[in-house]
């Protein structure tokens, strides 16, 4: 359970608990189980789903206002998607230092400060899969070190191109629409971000 969720009242009366659990598929990268689990009412059911390490996402501010984003083919759809830098935590990696890594490894950019926005979780129904919303400022530029297979292209785009983005269609990435969500509630002062220098 996240940090996040911790805090959260359980709600019993709505809960379903695990009666047998089987991996069916085992990758290099996810894992697909079939869960045999007791209804709140007692009757049983399957649940098939998929275990994922965990990730974190980057919302880079430059200084002229803008923002990092990246254009990726992403396979599943077949098409380039706009997104936030992101990427999935290394075993035993702490969010912050994949947030870091992942920029710079992706970008090039490193940021003077950060601040960690909360948690998202993208598919519910079929997945643990947590994704960690990190924002950056005080850009400096250096070199890209993309994994081996990685191929993406990073711009730059304006808060009003990501919502015009989101409203043509263009732009879909759901984590992505979280993350410009996240940026304007703090940009109107309705939320509010703890900025920390970078370790």
């Amino acid at each position: 359970m996240s940090s996040d969720a911790a805090s959260l009242p359980v709600d019993h009366h709505l809960a379903e608990h695990l009666v047998r659990s089987e991996t069916v598929y085992q990758g290099s990268f996810l894992e697909i189980r079939r869960d045999q689990v007791r209804l709140p009412d007692g009757r049983p059911a399957t649940r098939e789903w998929l275990v994922h390490p965990g990730a974190v996402m980057i919302v880079p501010l430059l200084d002229d206002g803008r923002v990092v984003i990246e254009r990726q083919f992403r396979y599943p759809l077949g098409r380039v998607m706009i997104e936030f830098p992101a990427g999935k935590l290394d075993p035993g990696e702490a969010p912050a230092a994949c947030a870091a890594r992942e920029l710079a490894e992706e970008t090039g950019y490193r940021a003077a400060e950060w601040a960690r926005a909360g948690i998202l979780h993208n598919a519910i129904a079929y997945s643990n899969e947590g994704i960690e919303v990190w924002f950056a400022r005080g850009l400096t530029l250096g070199d890209k070190h993309l994994d081996d297979g990685e191929f993406l292209d990073v711009q730059s785009a304006s808060v009003e191109e990501l919502l015009d983005g989101s409203a043509s269609g263009a732009l879909t990435d759901a984590k992505t629409l979280i993350g410009l969500m996240w940026l304007q509630n703090w940009q109107s002062g309705r939320w509010t971000l703890q900025w920390q220098p970078a370790s």
